[in-house]
This record gives C-alpha cells, structure tokens and sequence, in this order.
C-alpha cells in the first residue's frame, strides 16, 4: 500500500508540473511526455524530501516572522532547484518560479484531497 501511494503522489506531482507549466509563461519544459513529467516529478520530490527540511529549518526566524509566508518563497528555491538540476525544464527569474510553485502547492492540495486516504 505504501508503494501504492508513492505512485500516487509522483503522478500528482507530475500533473501539478505540467499545469504549472501551461499556466505560467516562463516555465518550460521541453519534450512534454510521461517519462519526463515522471523524472521531474522525482527529481521535485526528492529535493523537497531531503533539501526542503534543511531550508526549513534554517530559515525559521523568517518563517516566524513573516507568520509562514516565508515558506512560499522556500517553495519557490525548491522549483528553481529542480529547474536547475533538470535540463528538460527551465524557469526564467523568480516571479514565474514564484507562480509555478504557488501553482503547484494548489493543485497538488486538490488532488490530495482526491485520492482516498488509508484511513477511511
């Protein structure tokens, strides 16, 4: 089931990729196809696993400050460093990336809600 539900989240976060990408002038990615939304979905999630939770932490005084909106900006440099690790996808200056990252967050929250969780 855990599996399951790995699977689940790349393919949310590969479609959360691509609506951005349609959505935001300045996110492209070029030779749109499954295989490369799903090594990008894996790329993203792999850096907000390991290198989101060092920013977070890091940057806690401008997080508590800023009450949490510190932490769109922290989602904005985990888009930029997937853009800049992948060479299929690129991201031209920081209110494209801003956007595309807000994107992102949304769609990813709604199609959450979507899938059952194991709970239920």
């Amino acid at each position: 089931m855990a599996r399951m539900k790995i699977l689940i989240r790349l393919g949310i976060n590969a479609v959360a990729l691509w609506v951005a990408a349609y959505l935001v002038e300045g996110i492209n990615i070029s030779d749109v196809n499954v295989v490369t939304m799903l090594i990008i979905a894996v790329v993203f999630g792999l850096v907000n696993a390991f290198i989101k939770p060092i920013v977070r932490l890091l940057s806690l005084p401008a997080r508590i400050i800023t009450l949490g909106l510190f932490g769109l900006v922290i989602n904005t440099a985990m888009l930029a460093l997937t853009a800049l690790i992948l060479d299929p996808l690129t991201i031209d200056g920081f209110v494209p990336a801003f956007l595309g990252a807000l994107i992102i967050s949304v769609v990813s929250i709604v199609l959450g809600f979507l899938v059952p969780d194991d709970k239920d």
